[in-house]
């Protein structure tokens, strides 16, 4: 998996995520307390599992969240969230030892997802087994496979976690279909995005999320669906992303010379018509975050031809 596909996940989760609840837990409203809102355990969950800590396969998308319940014994729950998408023979595994080593630390109520998103047909083990002489353990957790949700159910729907899932299973049917047809599928994804019933932040963090999801063959389509989404939403085809992609990447370390992310450091190198601000952001979106060089321009609003200068230097 690219390495946006990584970030474009993590942010979903975040600013999605009482979706995420409400779309799995039909009375997630009498469950949780969304007033006290989430905590986001990232540090914690890494700490538990450093790099050099095992033989563990390359991790998709992780997260360890804190949502406080009402009423109860327990003020408040971890909720695992695994977005994989690739066949891993020790998954199964690796979520037991997520849940004891969680369980270890926290010792509170846990509850874990695996969100499987791959186009493998077999692959989505959904419980971990282990025996020997008379001992056995067995562990199993919610499961979500993608590509076997039904299109129609999530179409109906007004929760925006389900039109992300929506966008992703139109993303993952990439090889199915010809760009021509993957633009047509997004377009009429994208209106029917617009009529939904959702808060217009909501709506905008989905459009971002499909938008950058997608994977065209043809470079050039991917600029044509940015200035049709444009037109579609009458927004700045700019808007949205570097709220909760890049705001994701100064989270992590990205460029902390630039204090409030990337979109500030945008505004800093336009306002002051400083070139080396720009050459900054544009080097950070290919270094860090893996971007095409369409995506870039569109992004830091620089022609491509610039991002291209910039990227041959540093492959030099």
């Amino acid at each position: 998996m690219k390495r946006n596909d990584d970030i474009l996940w993590k942010a979903a989760l975040e600013d999605l995520f009482d979706d995420f609840l409400r779309f799995f837990y039909a009375d997630a409203d009498k469950l949780f307390d969304f007033e006290k809102g989430f905590q986001y355990l990232d540090k914690e969950l890494d700490q538990l599992f450093p790099p050099d800590a095992g033989n563990y396969a390359p991790r998709y998308v992780d997260k360890l969240i804190k949502v406080f319940t009402k009423g109860g014994d327990e003020e408040w729950v971890l909720i695992h969230v695994e977005v994989h998408g690739y066949t891993d023979h020790d998954f199964a595994k690796r979520m037991f030892q997520y849940y004891y080593r969680i369980l270890d630390q926290y010792d509170k109520p846990i509850t874990a997802f695996a969100i499987f998103a791959d186009t493998g047909k077999n692959f989505g083990p959904q419980f971990y087994e282990r025996a020997f002489l008379g001992t056995k353990v067995y562990y199993s957790y919610n499961t979500f496979k993608i590509i076997d949700q039904d299109d129609a159910e999530l179409e109906a729907s007004n929760n925006p976690f389900a039109m992300a899932v929506l966008s992703a299973k139109l993303a993952l049917s990439r090889n199915l279909v010809n760009d021509q047809q993957l633009f047509d599928l997004a377009y009429d994804l994208a209106k029917r995005l617009l009529s939904k019933k959702m808060p217009k932040d909501k709506i905008r963090k989905v459009m971002s999320f499909l938008r950058y999801y997608l994977r065209f063959e043809n470079p050039e389509m991917f600029t044509k669906f940015e200035q049709e989404v444009a037109i579609l939403t009458e927004r700045s085809i700019t808007m949205g992303i570097e709220e909760f992609l890049l705001d994701r990447a100064e989270k992590q370390g990205i460029e902390k010379g630039i204090e409030r992310g990337i979109e500030k450091g945008i505004e800093k190198g336009r306002e002051e018509g400083r070139e080396e601000e720009l050459i900054k952001v544009v080097t950070n979106l290919i270094v860090q975050l893996g971007l095409a060089n369409e995506q870039i321009a569109a992004i830091a609003e620089v022609p491509v031809s610039f991002v291209k200068t910039i990227r041959d230097g540093l492959n030099k």
